[in-house]
């Protein structure tokens, strides 16, 4: 027996992708060899290109707009004569194709589905649904599929399994399982690809003509996208194109791949071509959120009678894994970050609305009119002050009930503390300066420290006294003018670990950051300032905090003033850390595709879009992924629960989840990071 070779890092089918592709020929009415070597044509290039599925439009041997013709002995013969043609061009393909044909089956003519691959005919998929309105009066022609009595047909000489009860599953591809159904099969109620989905099937396919007519383009979108994410699927779409009559109607040879909810792809629509569009799907992540949307289970349950009547075919794919195929899919750099300019206002003015509403909730279950917060001069005290403003003038108080203390250290910077009096000043809050020195060395005496007598030993008992004794002071100070402490933490220093536990910037009464991750709060910070919503001198400060580097200022300099310190430095970029939070958080990947994921999307920056404003476009090798990526699970999974496990309320902002214990995430304190590491060793190192 021989072992086929271990699958390449870089193929996209070793990560749970699949390449899908709609093909659009350019066909001539009732010529169907002529139609067969156009298909053939685009079948061997989507085949070349990786594709495991390539669907072509509705009855595309004959074209669709055959009406009556298709009552002739000699078009029914010449169809089947063109599919045994499409069968010998396939051979040694290994792409599935899905071509549409009219068919007699029991004295009864049918309008079909054909799968075929590598000279063989999987199976034949009549249409359930015949529109018989408008322009359209198939039943004229074509009989429905519970029309059918046999199950299978000799069709080129071979016997196939036939009904609209089939599904077709991949042997060597996990989750690989597709279904057919035929144009108006989506447009009813409850299309079949419904019940196909709940049966296991993952990549649903149309074979369409469906004319254009003004607002019909739209039209498809909404139904294509909608059935794939009620379905959880990939959803694959075509319709013809140039080629089909025009006597009465206009075609436009519209092809959509979507999946999930989202469209992944479309072809140019009106064009004087034969053409193809194709688009990776990830069919983990839709295993991955049927599992995770348990009511997708439920579904499948209450249904269980009509999605356990399917038959499935199988068959193998048998692509070589061997050499690279790179993933062509747009990833997004920052998942939590909208990249398009257009969304932009709208995705800003959003999280703020959900973050201000939250706290004004909080404001009225308490009783409490005022808030303490301190102000570092850094990102996530400027989002949450942001924050505290809008609400004060959504209840319509002053914003001198803002009591808002900058709170110096041992390793303040003059720049920092000047952004902090700065950004106070320009918000017109209560403002405040508390020197915590004194205390802190205080303590540190207390504590017998060597740095209480001025010894240079800056190790976690001298940090923690300092982020300690901020939060001390901002509670007593909630206590004497009876007011709420505002935590300012995100979400992205929650998933590291990095905040100090207890009495320190792990606590507060209230924390309005809590899942909003430091990639979002640049954004937004910089929409505030961009937007002018606090004043010329305000949009100032706020772009000077955006060019500060990110530091706890906890541990002094050589020269005891300026801080030694760079947070990045010590957990990683946290653009790239914010991608690799987003995939385990949502999607539960694996470190190993994450890794292939990270790739695509930062190893090169010139390719993708990036968001606006980043004058800095960062690029990172597979080598500095996997580190950083190490430092990531190690932290999140190991060493860093114990914290989340006991967070302040907060509100959730996002789809791409929280780490609230008593929303998105609960996991034990104690678990190790073992099985995540070794997934991770499997990513080659160069």
């Amino acid at each position: 027996m021989t072992v086929p070779p271990p699958a390449h890092f870089h193929n996209l089918y070793r990560h749970g992708y699949a390449r899908l592709a709609v093909a659009v020929p350019h066909i001539r009415v009732a010529d169907p060899l002529h139609n067969a070597k156009q298909t053939a044509a685009l079948l061997v290039e989507a085949d070349d290109a990786g594709a495991a599925l390539v669907a072509f439009p509705e009855l595309g041997l004959a074209a669709y707009t055959c009406d009556d013709l298709f009552h002739q002995h000699a078009l029914l013969a010449a169809c089947e004569q063109a599919l045994a043609e499409l069968l010998v061009a396939s051979q040694g393909r290994r792409a599935v194709a899905v071509v549409g044909l009219p068919l007699v089956v029991d004295q009864r003519l049918f309008n079909c589905a054909a799968l075929l691959q590598d000279g063989r005919l999987l199976g034949v998929v009549p249409k359930t649904y015949l529109p018989n309105y408008g322009e359209f009066y198939e039943a004229r022609q074509f009989n429905p599929a519970d029309a059918a009595v046999s199950t299978e047909t000799v069709l080129c000489g071979q016997r196939v399994p036939f009904g609209a009860d089939l599904l077709f599953e991949a042997e060597d591809l996990d989750h690989f399982k597709v279904h057919v159904e035929i144009c108006e099969d989506l447009w009813v109620p409850i299309p079949p690809s419904s019940y196909a989905a709940m049966a296991g099937a993952t990549v649903l396919v149309n074979l369409s003509a469906s004319n254009i007519t003004v607002g019909k383009s739209g039209y498809r979108h909404q139904l294509v996208a909608n059935q794939s994410a009620r379905c959880l699927a990939a959803y694959l779409y075509s319709s013809a194109g140039l080629g089909e009559s025009t006597t009465d109607l206009a075609w436009d040879g519209q092809g959509l791949i979507a999946e999930n909810g989202d469209m992944l792809v479309e072809s140019e629509r009106f064009r004087d071509d034969s053409h193809w569009v194709q688009a990776d799907a990830d069919l983990e992540r839709l295993a991955h959120e049927r599992m995770r949307q348990t009511s997708f289970g439920q579904s499948a349950m209450r249904h269980r009678e009509a999605a356990g009547r399917f038959r499935t075919v199988r068959f193998r794919l048998d692509r070589d894994l061997s050499a690279p195929l790179a993933l062509e899919r747009r990833v997004e750099r920052f998942p939590y970050v909208p990249s398009d300019p257009r969304r932009r206002d709208e995705r800003c003015s959003e999280v703020y609305n959900i973050q201000v509403q939250a706290l004004l909730q909080r404001l009225a279950a308490t009783g409490i009119g005022k808030l303490v917060i301190g102000i570092s001069g850094g990102l996530d005290s400027t989002q949450a002050l942001l924050v505290c403003a809008k609400a004060m003038d959504r209840l319509g108080r002053p914003r001198s009930d803002i009591l808002a203390y900058t709170m110096p250290g041992f390793a303040t910077g003059e720049r920092t503390k000047d952004q902090a009096w700065r950004l106070m000043k320009a918000i017109g809050c209560t403002a405040q300066e508390i020197d915590i020195r004194p205390s802190c060395l205080q303590m540190l005496k207390d504590l017998g420290h060597p740095a209480a007598e001025g010894a240079p030993q800056y190790d976690i008992t001298f940090e923690n006294v300092q982020a300690g004794e901020r939060t001390s002071h901002l509670f007593r100070l909630a206590n004497h003018h009876g007011g709420i402490v505002v935590g300012t933490g995100d979400l992205s220093e929650l998933a590291l670990g990095w905040c100090t536990y207890g009495v320190g910037d792990h606590m507060s009464h209230y924390n309005v950051n809590a899942s909003v991750p430091k990639t979002l709060i640049k954004h937004l910070v910089r929409w505030v300032a961009e937007t002018g919503q606090v004043g010329a001198a305000g949009s100032q400060v706020l772009m000077d905090i955006l060019g500060t580097e990110i530091s706890p200022e906890l541990v002094p300099g050589q020269d005891g003033s300026q801080p030694a310190q760079s947070t990045e430095s010590a957990v990683g970029p946290y653009e790239l850390q914010d991608f690799h939070l987003f995939h385990i958080l949502r999607q539960g990947m694996r470190p190993s595709k994450l890794a292939f994921l990270a790739l695509h999307a930062w190893g090169d920056a010139q390719r993708g879009r990036w968001p606006e404003g980043l004058d800095e476009h960062n690029a990172y090798t597979l080598p500095d992924i996997k580190r950083h990526l190490r430092n990531f699970l190690h932290r999140f999974f190991q060493t860093s629960q114990f914290k989340r496990s006991c967070v302040p309320n907060s509100p959730k902002v996002g789809s791409g989840g929280s780490l609230s214990p008593r929303g998105d995430w609960r996991a034990p304190s104690d678990s190790v990071a073992t099985a995540w590491l070794a997934d991770l060793d499997s990513v080659p190192d160069a």
